[in-house]
C-alpha cells in the first residue's frame, strides 16, 4: 500500500468505553464511529454532539448538554446509503471510496470497506455477527480477503457465549415462571436496534397456543415507539430471508405485530393489564422508562428483571451483571415536577423580563434595518440618470425623478402618528413573503375538552399523565437506599459473534495488519496472541493506547512532501493505467519556518512573499525563533513519525521538494512499470501483423523471436539480431511506462 495510514485512537481502547477513532489516509480523515458513554462525559467531546436518549434524561433532570434541535441538526447532515453501494469521494478524498456491508449486529448496522484507487483496501468491522437471527442474516466477509489493514474489537474476544436455544429457553422460562407467579418483566433494551430481535422472538411465542402466554400482555416501551415500528416495516428487504419470504408469500408484514402494545409513556402503560413483559429502553437502567419501572418494580419478590446488553462498566445494569448477588442498592431517584407558589412567580417574572428584553432587541434591529433601507434608496434617487415613469403596479426601486434631501433624517418619521406605518420590502420578484402571514390557524378546543384537560379526566378514566413540555418545571433528586427481591437476570441477547468465531473469521480473511481496538486489555491481548499464533510473520498486529497514534503504512520509505511549482513543471510525465509517472531529481528543505504550499492559504493564514515572488505561508508559531538545527531536528522528528503532538492541519509540518541544479543532477537508470501478461502481449503482436504462439509456455514470435517469463517474474526476450528483434522489443517497452 502506498498511501500514509494513521489510526488515532479517541476512545473505545484497551477498556469498554464507547468507540471513536480517527483514521487518516493521505490528506483524507474518517471518524469511525463517534461514540459517548451512558454518563456523556465530556472527556470524549474534548478530544474531538439521540431523540430517545434526550426525553430519556429530559423527562428527570435539567439536560442542557445537547438539545433536540443539535440531534436533527445531526440528522439533516446524514446521507444514507445502501449495502453494497459504493460512494466515491471528492475534494481530499479523491480516489478513495466506501462501501457499507451488513454487519448482522442490528438493522443499518455496517462494516465498512474502504478502498483507495488501484490499492488493496482497509476494513472496519466491529461488533458483527455472523449468525443468521429472526429478523437478520449473518454479516457476510466470504468476499473479504487479505485485506491490507483490519481494524476489529475484542469486546466479546475471550467470552464464552452460550447456544442461542439456550439463551432462548432461559428467556422463555423466566418469563412464563414470573407471569404464572402473577408477576412483572422488565426486559431493559436499546431504542431501535436489538429491541427488534427480541420483539420479534416473543410476539412468535405469544402467537405459538401451546406456550398458552396469550392471556398475559406484551408491550414495548419508548418514546419513539411508534415511530421505531414504522420505520422497521418499511426495512424488511434489508432483513433476513425468512422474513422477506414471510411477507412475499403472505403479504403480511412481520412487523405488524398481533400481540405487541405501542406505549409512550407510563399512563399508557398502566392501561395495559397486568402481569405483563415490558420491552423498554435504555438497556443501561441509567434513564428512561427502564430505570422508572426497575425503582418500581424491584422491591416485589414476584418481578423479573432482564438484561440483555452489557453496558459500559459503572452504569446500574453492568453493577447488577457484574454483582448478581447483590440485594441492596443506594439509588439517585430523579423526578421532574410543576413549579407552584413563589418558584412559579419567580419563573413567570423571570419570562417577562426575557421577552421584553427580546422584544427591544427586535425593535432595535427593525430601526436598523429601517435606516439602511432609506440609505441605499437615497443613493439610488441621487444618480444623475433621468429614470421615465413607468405605468404598471410593481414597487421599483428607480421610480420617479424625485432627489433625496441634502441633510439626511436622524429618525424616520410617521406621517399617521401614532399609527406604526410597517415599510414593505421586495426584491427582484416582487414583496417579499412571510410564511407566517399563510398558517393555518390550529382549531381551538372546546370548552368542555378544556375542562376535562384541566381535570385531567378522560371520559371518566383514570388521570391523564401531566404533559410537563409546556408548563414551568423543576428537577428533584434525592437518594434512596431499594431492596432488591426481584429476580435480576442477564440472557445474552448483543447479537455479536463469540471469541472462537471471531478468531476464525480473522484466520480466514488473512489480514496483513491488524488493529485491535474496543475491549478489556485482557481480551486484546489474547486476540492479538492467537492472530500472531495463526499466521505468524504474516501479519502485524497493533494495540493502541488512549489517544495513541498507530502509523500503519505497510511501505516505510514514503513520506509526505510538498513540490515547488518549478519542479512540478519541469517533471516529464509517462502514463501507466491511470496514473502518471515521472522521475524526480531534487533536494529536500527541512526548514520549517517558510514552507512554499503553492495553494493559497485558507482561514487567514499569514502570507509573505519570498524573493522569486512565490507565495510562502508562515507555520512557526514563535516569530522569534531563527532556523536553526533544532528546527530542522523537529521537521525530521515530523517527518519521520517521531513527533507525539496531537493530530491537527496546523501540526503538520510538511518539508518541500526542490529541483536540483541541471549541473547537479545524476544520471539513472531506466525503470520500467508495470506488469503485462504475455497473453495480453500476444494479442499486440497480432494486430501488428507479427505471428505469435505459445509452445510450452514461451511466446515464439514469427519463429525468431522467445519471449518468456522467468522465475523471478521478469520478462525476458531472446532471439537472433534482425528488424524483427528490434520491432517486438520496441512493442515490449510501450507495455511499460519507462521512467
Amino acid at each position: 500500500m502506498t498511501s500514509i495510514i494513521k489510526l488515532t485512537a479517541l476512545s473505545g481502547v484497551q477498556e469498554e468505553s464507547a468507540l471513536c477513532y480517527l483514521l487518516q489516509v493521505d490528506e483524507f480523515r474518517f471518524l469511525l464511529d463517534c461514540g459517548w458513554d451512558e454518563s456523556f462525559s465530556m472527556d470524549i467531546i474534548d478530544s474531538l454532539k439521540r431523540y430517545d436518549l434526550w426525553t430519556s434524561r429530559h423527562n428527570t433532570e435539567d439536560f442542557t448538554l445537547f438539545t433536540l434541535d443539535d440531534v436533527d441538526s445531526a440528522f439533516d447532515k446524514i446521507q444514507q446509503l445502501k449495502y453494497s453501494q459504493i460512494v466515491n469521494l471528492k475534494g481530499k478524498g479523491h480516489g478513495l471510496s466506501i462501501t457499507p456491508l451488513p454487519a448482522g449486529h442490528m438493522i443499518g448496522g455496517t462494516i465498512w470497506k474502504i478502498v483507495k484507487d488501484g490499492e488493496e483496501e482497509i476494513i472496519y468491522g466491529v461488533d458483527f455477527n455472523h449468525k443468521r437471527e429472526i429478523h437478520l442474516n449473518g454479516c457476510s466477509l466470504e468476499n473479504i480477503s487479505r485485506p491490507s489493514l483490519l481494524i476489529t474489537d475484542s469486546f466479546n474476544a475471550s467470552y464464552v457465549q452460550p447456544r442461542r436455544k439456550q439463551r432462548d429457553e432461559q428467556l422463555l422460562t423466566n418469563v412464563m415462571e414470573t407471569l404464572r407467579g402473577d408477576g412483572n418483566v422488565l426486559i431493559a433494551v436499546d431504542t431501535a436496534g436489538r429491541v427488534l430481535e427480541l420483539a420479534q422472538l416473543l410476539d412468535q411465542i405469544w402467537r405459538t397456543k401451546d406456550a398458552g402466554l396469550g392471556v398475559y400482555s406484551l408491550a414495548l416501551l419508548n418514546n419513539v415507539s411508534y415511530n421505531v415500528v414504522e420505520f422497521s416495516k418499511s426495512q424488511v428487504e434489508w432483513m433476513s430471508d425468512k422474513l422477506m419470504r414471510c411477507f412475499e408469500d403472505k403479504r403480511n408484514n412481520p412487523f405488524q405485530f398481533r400481540h405487541l402494545s405501542l406505549c409512550h409513556s407510563l399512563s399508557d402503560l398502566s392501561r395495559v393489564p397486568s402481569p405483563k413483559v415490558v420491552l423498554c429502553s435504555q438497556p443501561d437502567l441509567e434513564s428512561g422508562f427502564s430505570r422508572e419501572l426497575f425503582i418500581q418494580w424491584c422491591q416485589d419478590a414476584k418481578n423479573s428483571v432482564i438484561l440483555t446488553y452489557r453496558t459500559t462498566p459503572g452504569t446500574l445494569a453492568r453493577y447488577l451483571i457484574d454483582t448478581p448477588g447483590e440485594k441492596r442498592i443506594e439509588l439517585e431517584i430523579r423526578k421532574r415536577c410543576r413549579l407552584e407558589g413563589r418558584e412559579l412567580e419567580e419563573y413567570v417574572e423571570k419570562e417577562k423580563m426575557k421577552k421584553e428584553a427580546a422584544k427591544k432587541q427586535e425593535q432595535a434591529k427593525e430601526v436598523d434595518m429601517d435606516s439602511s433601507d432609506e440609505s441605499d434608496m437615497e443613493d439610488d434617487l441621487e444618480q444623475p440618470a433621468v429614470v421615465k415613469t413607468k405605468h404598471h403596479d410593481l414597487m421599483m426601486k428607480g421610480e420617479g425623478g424625485r432627489k433625496g434631501s441634502f441633510f439626511k433624517q436622524a429618525k424616520k418619521s410617521y406621517p399617521m402618528f401614532p399609527t406604526h406605518e410597517e415599510r414593505l420590502k421586495w426584491d427582484e420578484y416582487g414583496e417579499i413573503i412571510r410564511p407566517e402571514e399563510f398558517l393555518v390557524p390550529e382549531l381551538q378546543a372546546t370548552e368542555e375538552e378544556k375542562s376535562k384537560l384541566e381535570s385531567g379526566l378522560t371520559n371518566g378514566e383514570e388521570p391523564m399523565e401531566q404533559d410537563l413540555s409546556d408548563v414551568p418545571t423543576k428537577c428533584t433528586s434525592i437518594t434512596q437506599t431499594l431492596e432488591i427481591r426481584a429476580r435480576v437476570t442477564y440472557i445474552d441477547y448483543e447479537g455479536r459473534s463469540d471469541g472462537d468465531s471471531i478468531k476464525k473469521i480473522i484466520n480466514q480473511m488473512k489480514p496483513r495488519q491488524l488493529i485491535i481496538v474496543h475491549g478489556p486489555p485482557e481480551a486484546s491481548q489474547d486476540l492479538a496472541e492467537s492472530c500472531k499464533a495463526f499466521s505468524g510473520k504474516d501479519i502485524k498486529v497493533y494495540v493502541p493506547k488512549l489517544q495513541e497514534t498507530v502509523d500503519a503504512t505497510s511501505e516505510t520509505h514514503i513520506y509526505q512532501v510538498r513540490l515547488k511549482d518549478s519542479l512540478v513543471s519541469s517533471l516529464q510525465f509517462c502514463k501507466a493505467k491511470d496514473m502518471e509517472l515521472a522521475w524526480i531529481d531534487g533536494v529536500l528543505d527541512m526548514r520549517v519556518e517558510k514552507v512554499d504550499t503553492g495553494v493559497i492559504p485558507e482561514m487567514g493564514d499569514a502570507k509573505e512573499e519570498t524573493e522569486d515572488g512565490e507565495p510562502a505561508v508562515d507555520v512557526t508559531p514563535d516569530l522569534t525563533t531563527e532556523p536553526s538545527a533544532a528546527a530542522n531536528q523537529q521537521a525530521m522528528k515530523t517527518l519521520f513519525g517521531e513527533d507525539e503532538r496531537e493530530i491537527s492541519e496546523e501540526s503538520d509540518v510538511i518539508p518541500t521538494l526542490e529541483p536540483l541544479p541541471a549541473q547537479e543532477v545524476p544520471g539513472h537508470q531506466s525503470v520500467f512499470i508495470n506488469e503485462p501478461r504475455l497473453s495480453d502481449f500476444k494479442q499486440v503482436l497480432l494486430r501488428e501483423g507479427i505471428q505469435a504462439e505459445f509452445v510450452g509456455g514461451v511466446l515464439v514470435c514469427n519463429n525468431l523471436v522467445a519471449v518468456r517469463r522467468t522465475e523471478a517474474g521478469r520478462i525476458c526476450l531472446e532471439g537472433c539480431h534482425c528488424d524483427d528483434y528490434y520491432r517486438i522489443r520496441e512493442l515490449l517497452y510501450q507495455q511499460y511506462a519507462v521512467v
